[in-house]
């Protein structure tokens, strides 16, 4: 998709000022290298060198919080001039304390009538963690004719670090791109759209990660909620890779960080005027001379915001013949930069799949009049004769491979028939099962399969001589009859991804899962395709990896793959019976936080309600058992999940809960009930389960027989009745004999729990000491040896 940025919705022409160029290699910032010097990959091997010189220039500097470049080390933009003692700003320092600060980042921001998506942008850059003194904001006004020149010049007057270049209005957002990399004084640079924002800590996480591995290109997660994101590419942290060992030509808009030496070393820059597709061409010419590529896939750093006017990039109507001319252009680019052989074929197959294959797909192909789909197989057609050849051709899946097979025939209503019938291709999941495990995961078993046509069908497939075929039942609807479609070989690609998707900002976290595909037999003689799984749905952090989720709701969503077909569901609306009864909220973590898995009504979707963002613990827990546990205090033992690293307390207000005596007579409407007393009491972990600790007596309670219910939401929860209780003249709580108690085998596992809690106290407190002052090896051990004995 083209992502070319925004003037106002409109794109407008323009043309190069005479005598402008990109900065050329050994210009200004360049990091050139004289005869005799080390290479780039020796300055890698000498990193660890240059950080123990860095850690003493620390050391004897008279700025603590500073982190001064070690002389010879330039963080990439050559020599930085200081800031003059008038205030005024000058590019390549930021004066503090009387030290001159390298600039790690300058953020370059085209911009072109803008207004109130603007906001966002700003207020993420003003809200970085990475100090100001450190990074600057390249604000290139595109000729605006609305209040953003002004606005833009009041912002640059009240923070140093933010700056404006006015030029004429060139209409397209190269243009204004290269003016802020040749004006970048930061070691890398960073590009971001008008009406996009960044994540509070990206910045501070990408330069890190970009100095450490010494990065050409370093590439943040990204979330939307308009356009698609390829997931697969931030599956996981890569600190070192190139095109040849990762997706890299998955992710093609260049809301990325580029060291600004390697820009310019290569002379990288946009082409200037209006055009599509600049940004494939722009990241090809990227990522074919990159060395080193750094992927940050455990933090979502850049997020693509929809505008409620509609005019996001992309939305300008697509001319074939422009659009394909200048897609022509990038596959040049890809087979100048790459041999013949399998990365050639795979970056080609992506193109092929997405910018072209991938217009002629449903939904778009279906909403094409004559006129405009003869244009477009027109435009499309000479390139995959011409640069898709048999091993790219053959790299396809089958239902691709049948669309390339039509569009090199020229058969446009073919091309129509295959795109209804895989319009109602889709994917089928059922849950079947749940379970809560001991490490505060959510266990789920899966099965997945293709399904198609309004009574949801299985895509099945007939056996003929050991081979596997569509069958022709399916075929027929959009191939000339009898004639047989093999995917013997495509089988491998059947498969299930599991994620984690935010509601209301779009961010999508991929979870642990394995799937295996079979072939199973149907009465008809027929066979399909199963796909069965487990996974697990994590909400809390840990110390590798993302963090915990945010305060939301987290959908559950599988992606099924299988024939070349990618389709999404949600998880859970064909559940197993027994599913519901084991989808109960957890407190979990050392705040604690609640977590309540529920299905959504009336689609009866899988949902995780992080943090109360809309649920309370207390209405799903109502209708579940409640156990009275022997033994003095009264100790309730409540279904909700807990962990042995769930802290007491509630997670909600002051934390504590609330135990509330309310008029037997408000039974039926808890929320109206007539409150005659409430009293604070504990709640604690305990093998798996919360329990709810009562006070022997309530000071002031009035005598008399009461609903005893208890608040787990804070003051303005709702209640949750547990039973009848009688308080005396002094007090004393007495429950009634309605609750039952725990069976035998519980009572022995919560005696056990109690004795291996009690014996690791007393290790930590008497062990602990002497651990603690043991080489780090010696620590390790210790404590692994204490994890396998006291669990």
């Amino acid at each position: 998709m083209d992502t070319g940025r925004r003037n106002g919705g409109r794109r407008r022409g323009g043309r190069t000022p005479a005598g402008w160029r990109p900065q050329a290699a050994g210009g200004p910032g360049a990091r050139s290298r004289p005869p005799g010097a080390p290479s780039r990959r020796s300055a890698l091997a000498e990193r660890p060198r240059r950080r123990e010189r860095l850690a003493l220039a620390r050391v004897v500097s008279d700025d603590p919080v500073g982190s001064p470049q070690p002389i010879g080390c330039p963080s990439g933009g050559g020599t930085r001039p200081h800031r003059p003692a008038s205030g005024r700003f000058e590019p390549g320092s930021h004066k503090r304390r009387g030290t001159a600060v390298s600039v790690k980042v300058s953020v370059v921001i085209p911009v072109y009538n803008p207004g109130k998506y603007l906001d966002p942008c700003i207020e993420s850059l003003l809200g970085q963690t990475m100090p100001p003194e450190e990074f600057e904001v390249l604000f290139v006004d595109d000729g605006s004719t609305d209040d953003t020149p002004a606005r833009l010049d009041g912002l640059a007057s009240r923070h140093p670090h933010f700056r404006v270049i006015h030029i004429p209005n060139s209409g397209w957002p190269g243009k204004p791109r290269n003016i802020g990399v040749e004006a970048a004084a930061g070691e890398y640079v960073q590009f971001l759209d008008q009406d996009d924002h960044l994540g509070t800590d990206a910045l501070r996480r990408l330069w890190a990660m970009g100095h450490r591995n010494g990065s050409d290109i370093v590439i943040g997660k990204v979330a939307s909620n308009f356009r698609g994101v390829p997931h697969g590419v931030f599956r996981k942290n890569r600190e070192r890779c190139t095109l040849r060992n990762a997706p890299l030509f998955d992710s093609l808009t260049p809301h990325k960080m580029f060291r600004t030496a390697f820009l310019r070393e290569h002379g990288i820059a946009y082409p200037e005027g209006k055009r599509r597709l600049e940004d494939q061409l722009y990241m090809m010419k990227a990522y074919i001379p990159a060395e080193v590529v750094s992927i940050l896939g455990t933090y979502t750093c850049y997020h693509y915001s929809k505008r409620d006017d509609g005019k996001n990039a992309g939305s300008a109507k697509l001319v074939p013949e422009g659009y394909y001319g200048n897609l022509r252009e990038v596959l040049d680019v890809v087979v100048e930069g790459t041999g013949p052989g399998p990365l050639r074929d795979r970056v080609l197959r992506r193109f092929y799949r997405v910018e072209m294959l991938g217009r002629l797909s449903e939904p778009a192909v279906l909403t094409y009049d004559d006129a405009f789909l003869r244009a477009m197989t027109d435009a499309i057609r000479p390139l995959a004769l011409e640069f898709m050849g048999g091993s790219v051709h053959g790299g396809l899946g089958p239902m691709l491979r049948l669309r390339s097979e039509l569009l090199r025939a020229d058969d446009a209503e073919g091309l129509v028939r295959l795109a209804r019938f895989a319009a109602s291709v889709k994917g089928a999941v059922r849950l079947e099962d749940l379970a809560w495990q001991p490490d505060g995961r959510i266990a789920v078993r899966i099965g997945a399969r293709l399904v198609h046509g309004e009574d949801r069908e299985p895509l099945t497939m007939v056996r003929r001589d050991g081979r596997l075929y569509l069958d022709p039942a399916v075929t027929d609807r959009f191939l000339p009859a009898g004639e047989l479609v093999d995917v013997t070989d495509d089988l491998r690609g059947f498969t299930a991804e599991l994620s984690l998707r935010d509601r209301e900002t779009a961010v999508e976290w991929p979870c642990p899962a394995s799937f295996t595909a079979e072939v199973t037999d149907r009465p008809d003689g027929t066979c399909e395709v199963v796909m069965r799984g487990t996974g697990h749905l994590a909400t809390e952090g840990g110390r590798k990896g993302r963090g915990s989720l945010p305060r939301g709701f987290w959908d559950a969503w599988v992606t099924v793959r299988g024939l070349g077909v990618v389709r999404r569901a949600r998880l859970g609306a064909d559940r197993a019976e027994h599913v519901a009864d084991r989808c109960m909220p957890a407190l979990l973590s050392g705040e604690p936080r609640s977590v309540i898995p529920y299905f959504t009504d009336p689609h009866g979707n899988l949902t995780l309600d992080v943090a109360r963002r809309g649920k309370r613990t207390a209405a799903y827990l109502r209708g579940r058992t409640v156990l009275r546990m022997p033994g003095t205090p009264v100790r309730l033992r409540l279904d909700l999940f807990t962990t042995g690293g769930t802290a007491p307390g509630t997670g909600a207000g002051s934390g504590a809960p609330e135990l509330v005596l309310t008029k037997p007579s408000d039974d039926s409407d808890l929320a109206e009930a007539t409150v005659v007393h409430s009293a604070a009491c504990t709640l604690r972990p305990a093998l798996d389960r919360a329990h709810l600790e009562l006070p022997r007596r309530l000071p002031g309670a009035p005598e008399g027989t009461w609903r005893l219910s208890v608040r787990l939401d804070g003051d303005t929860g709702p209640l949750l009745p547990l039973c009848t209780a009688d308080v005396d003249g002094s007090g004393r709580l007495r429950l009634d004999g309605s609750l039952p108690v725990p069976d035998p085998v519980l009572l022995r596992q919560l005696v056990t729990e109690r004795r291996r809690v009690a014996a690791r106290r007393a290790v930590r407190s008497v062990v602990g000491p002497v651990v603690r002052r043991l080489p780090a090896p010696a620590r390790k051990r210790a404590r692994r040896l204490a994890a396998r004995v006291f669990g």
